[in-house]
């Protein structure tokens, strides 16, 4: 059992304002804690520049444009209330796509059993249309475009299990039945979407909110019951993770009340989802988690849980 890890320094040149909760520091807690030795197995691969091109499978170009019409020459450029722009953040991510594709490709190829790409910005929030929630261009999406794409899939299984409803991958697969998109979340929170009668063109928009408080069980039965439930019917040639740690009981921008071993648990679960519908083809992609201490002891649980097999 191999597992890949995608990082890359570039991942620290995405700025944003004094105090934000989407900044460096994130990376560099998640970076230290897979220094342990226990995680010396972890094949480490630097993040490759993604081809540009790959963007236009979620988004169209006259978004594209807008973003990059919006990125600085210098200091912070604020695209919405939330979402900054610094001079670096298209070279961020490009490198963030780059390395959620090629981490499809190593899935495909048998090169890794999995794999995780510790990246920033997060993508989930990013609509069609829409930069939004820290988020610039959808990486989750993309990827499931690229394997799509480049390697036959016919089906992809896209499980977001970031407290924040991921209303940009909904909007993108909304009348898409190729793609299956599952979320826990805690609701009612930002974006405010995320309903469980939010099902789709054709019904393969799966979403599993949470109340405010919840914890590990309500999370287990809700991950039981619909999110595996759902998988188990699509039958997917592959499993994308948007993994957000927000839902960590230490998190400040919501009240879930995970521990690390819910991760590892859920984490457990997709790997047997992964390995009975799609040859245990399986990719995480790191998206929220915003307390340092709850996002660097949940990256740890899930990627242990990956290596363990």
């Amino acid at each position: 059992m191999t597992t890949r890890l995608y990082s890359h320094d570039i991942f620290l040149e995405h700025h944003t304002p004094p105090g934000h909760p989407e900044r460096p520091d994130r990376i560099r807690a998640v970076a230290a804690v897979l220094e342990h030795e226990a995680f010396a197995p972890l094949e480490r691969v630097e993040a490759p520049k993604g081809d540009p091109e790959t963007i236009r499978y979620a988004h169209p170009e006259d978004h594209i444009q807008r973003v990059l019409a919006q990125i600085p020459d210098s200091g912070i450029a604020r695209i919405d209330e939330d979402t900054c722009a610094s001079p670096q953040s298209y070279e961020v991510v490009l490198h963030a796509i780059g390395a959620a594709n090629a981490a499809v490709d190593d899935v495909f190829a048998k090169e890794a059993s999995n794999v995780f790409v510790a990246a920033r910005p997060p993508g989930h929030h990013a609509e069609k249309t829409t930069a939004m929630g820290f988020c610039l261009f959808n990486t989750a999406a993309i990827a499931a475009r690229h394997a799509q794409k480049a390697h036959g899939a016919e089906r992809v299984a896209i499980v977001d299990w970031d407290v924040h409803h991921g209303n940009g991958t909904q909007d993108i697969f909304w009348d898409d039945a190729s793609v299956l998109y599952c979320s826990t979340h805690q609701m009612p929170l930002y974006p405010g979407t995320g309903a469980k009668d939010e099902t789709g063109e054709h019904g393969t928009i799966c979403n599993a909110p949470l109340s405010a408080q919840d914890g590990g069980d309500q999370f287990r039965a809700a991950f039981r019951e619909r999110v595996l439930a759902a998988i188990d019917d699509f039958r997917p040639d592959l499993i994308i993770v948007s993994a957000g740690f927000d839902a960590h009981h230490r998190d400040p921008l919501a009240e879930i009340n995970l521990v690390e071993n819910d991760f590892d648990w859920a984490t457990g679960k997709l790997m047997d989802a992964a390995g009975h519908h799609c040859d245990n083809r399986l990719v995480s992609l790191l998206e929220g988690g915003y307390d340092l201490k709850g996002l660097a002891s949940s990256t740890a649980a899930h990627v242990m849980r990956l290596m363990r097999g």
